[in-house]
């Protein structure tokens, strides 16, 4: 029984490189560079369907990315750096592995954050945009833990067990075959909550920047399950990973935030909201939305259709837009920016199309 179980555990790769005929890839690289360009993808295709351009985001990344990977990298070399001992310039060695999610988070947010609001962009909905896209590229990443043989789990005789070459066993354990693919567990929990995001963003439309939060919060209860399962060497507070003081820290902080600011419109909602007198419907709001595209606005009609869209932030349009409505100044051209009407542009194009049936767009 014990035979079948381990001929039918998962394999490792041979190799940690991908050859094409003269030339050598480290798969580790590999599979980040896939995954980045992936979630650049999906961040696009979110943004332009929030009425942006794809170029905002590449612009971002340019130099969000760069700073992840700087952030990751120093988050592994000061959590483990007893590994470098004796051996300092292997810090540098990103294509051995190693490299620390949180730092890489904090580092490429931080960044992206920085840049964004440079630039004039709504930081708010641009992270509610990136958040399904970061487990995504992050999920693909952990493939290259799979070609580098790293990151397994506690010994397991499941038959989804992956199999460790003895070069690779950790110390105490040269006996042992299999293990928990604790890497593949991350990346399918992180593929799972890219979906679920996707889902509660277009079903409940929760307020601006609380769609990044819950993926922090996601992130960090799937990576102290699977951080609980490993056992290669990792520095320690009280008997305890530091990853996992970590994330019980984000998690904590992050449900903090969702409790405090919470304030999801639930679809039953939506329609009770459009009964109350004094809502415009439909169409009346794309009618004051086209006023304001067409600079020809007064301060009432602004605020109308400020106070309409706070009260129904379903609508998907962010805090930085209903600031510059609100800002427009009396019976003058709007101080209303171009990316705020690109927005309110695909907005009220959205409410034309589905004016029958609901107060809200259905963008994603």
């Amino acid at each position: 029984m014990a035979t079948a179980l381990i001929v039918a555990a998962l394999p490792s790769p041979s190799s940690n490189a991908i050859d094409i005929g003269p030339l050598s890839f480290r798969a580790y690289g590999v599979a980040i560079g896939i995954g980045v360009l992936l979630a650049v993808h999906i961040a696009q295709r979110r943004w332009e369907s929030r009425g942006g351009e794809a170029a905002d985001i590449a612009s971002l990344a340019v130099w969000a990315v760069p700073a992840g990977l700087v952030g990751a990298r120093l988050y592994h070399v000061v959590t483990d750096w007893h590994r470098f001992e004796g051996r300092w310039w292997h810090a540098f060695a990103v294509w051995e592995g190693g490299l620390g999610i949180p730092g890489g988070l904090l580092v490429g947010v931080v960044t992206g954050v920085v840049v964004a609001r440079r630039r004039g962009l709504p930081v708010a909905g641009l992270l509610d945009v990136v958040a399904p896209a970061i487990p995504v590229a992050q999920a693909v990443g952990r493939l290259g833990n799979w070609f580098n043989q790293e990151l397994f789990g506690r010994p397991s005789d499941l038959p989804w067990a992956l199999r460790i070459d003895p070069q690779h066993r950790p110390e105490g354990f040269a006996d042992v075959t299999t293990y928990h693919p604790t890497f593949l567990y991350e990346a399918l929990w992180n593929l799972a909550l890219a979906g679920l995001l996707v889902y509660v963003g277009r079903r409940w439309r929760p307020r601006p920047g609380q769609l990044f939060v819950g993926y922090v919060a996601g992130y960090a209860a799937g990576r102290l399950w699977v951080e609980a399962l490993r056992i290669d060497p990792a520095t320690e507070i009280a008997g305890v990973r530091v990853n996992i003081w970590v994330s019980s820290a984000v998690l904590l902080a992050a449900l903090a935030v969702l409790v405090i600011r919470s304030r999801v419109v639930s679809p039953g909602s939506v329609g009770a909201e459009a009964e109350q007198p004094g809502t415009p419907s439909c169409q009346e709001v794309a009618r004051m939305l086209q006023s304001v595209l067409d600079r020809q606005v007064d301060e009432g009609t602004a605020e109308r259709v400020a106070a309409h869209l706070e009260m129904c932030r379903h609508c998907g349009l962010e805090a930085d837009v209903y600031r510059e409505i609100k800002a427009s100044p009396s019976r003058s051209t709007p101080a209303v920016s171009e990316l705020a009407l690109r927005r309110l542009r695909h907005f009220g194009e959205q409410l034309s199309a589905g004016a029958s049936g609901s107060p809200h767009g259905t963008g994603i």
